[in-house]
């Protein structure tokens, strides 16, 4: 089987069920694991990489008023040569990906149709289900149901430790800093999961646009960073946004010291295996009595 990801979190889900082999091509976004940044790329963003965190959203927003299968292209010659049997994409988030409509119209001009599986997980219970119905499209059914078992053997015992805990802190998830996002889809449900509160978070739905004074107004105990698409570097680059802004200094979670930046490229973005270590992390944080290990870059 020719396989073309169009997802890094597809990539990852691939490469667990030991499908790399079979990888023709995937995005120049996938990095995970290590490996796959040797495969053939078929798919470039049009974002420049230097831009700051508002002009890309001013960009996207601009964008995705004229046009919003201008963000990134797929290669149609290269996928044409390739003839894959299967494309897994997704329809989720036109900023993430090629459109969901450029992948389709890009597989009616080819003579051997593939097989196109649309990954829309919006709950950490979805991404799991997606793991399972990507095994079955690929003949590794078996080998999914023991990746999902071994994920929700971890979920279980995050649980586990999380129920000893005596208090749940508040903690303000934020996907994006200029202009600022809540957490959204699995992420709110993440931070219950790992023992802590999110107001602003919307379950299972899109991250939306913020005011500061919402944030305010919570009084977070700890302030979780995860910027999509961002090292923990480059987001940590825009504290500096959040800290001219009215309140910062006296915030609880700034008094403690508890503000913490993740990955987001790596871990809350991505709707993948690496879901359940982006938990295992979060509960690292919040309950830090509870759980020895915490990689996090924090302020």
């Amino acid at each position: 089987m020719k396989i073309v990801s169009l997802l890094p979190s597809a990539t990852e889900i691939l490469c667990a069920l030991g499908l790399a082999d079979q990888l023709a091509a995937v995005t120049h976004e996938c990095d995970y694991p290590a490996y796959v940044k040797e495969k053939t790329f078929i798919t470039r963003s049009l974002l420049r990489p230097d831009m700051s965190s508002g002009e890309i959203d001013a960009a996207v927003r601009s964008q995705l008023v004229a046009d919003a299968h201008s963000l990134y292209t797929i290669d149609r010659v290269l996928l044409a040569e390739i003839a894959p049997d299967l494309i897994v994409t997704q329809q989720l988030c036109e900023v993430c990906a090629v459109a969901y409509d450029d992948v389709l119209d890009a597989v009616r001009a080819l003579p051997h149709k593939p097989v196109v599986l649309n990954l829309e997980p919006m709950s950490l219970g979805e991404v799991l289900a997606d793991i399972q119905r990507v095994g079955e499209a690929t003949g590794r059914a078996e080998e999914a149901r023991q990746v999902v078992a071994a994920l929700d053997a971890r979920i279980a015992r995050v649980r586990e430790t999380v129920a000893q805990a005596q208090s749940r802190p508040r903690v303000a998830f934020l996907e994006w800093i200029d202009p600022l996002f809540c957490g959204g889809h699995w992420n709110p449900e993440l931070v219950e999961m790992a023992g802590g509160v999110d107001p602003l978070g919307h379950l299972h739905q899109p991250s939306t646009r913020i005011e500061w004074e919402q944030v305010r107004a919570m009084q977070p105990e700890v302030m979780v960073i995860s910027c999509c698409g961002f090292s923990a570097e480059r987001a940590r680059q825009d504290l500096p946004l959040l800290e001219a802004q009215p309140g910062w200094a006296e915030l609880p979670c700034v008094r403690a010291n508890r503000i913490h930046f993740f990955n987001g490229a790596d871990y809350f973005s991505r709707p993948g295996p690496r879901l359940v270590d982006s938990l295992e992390l979060l509960a690292g944080c919040l309950h830090p009595q509870l759980f020895k290990t915490a990689i996090t870059t924090q302020v």
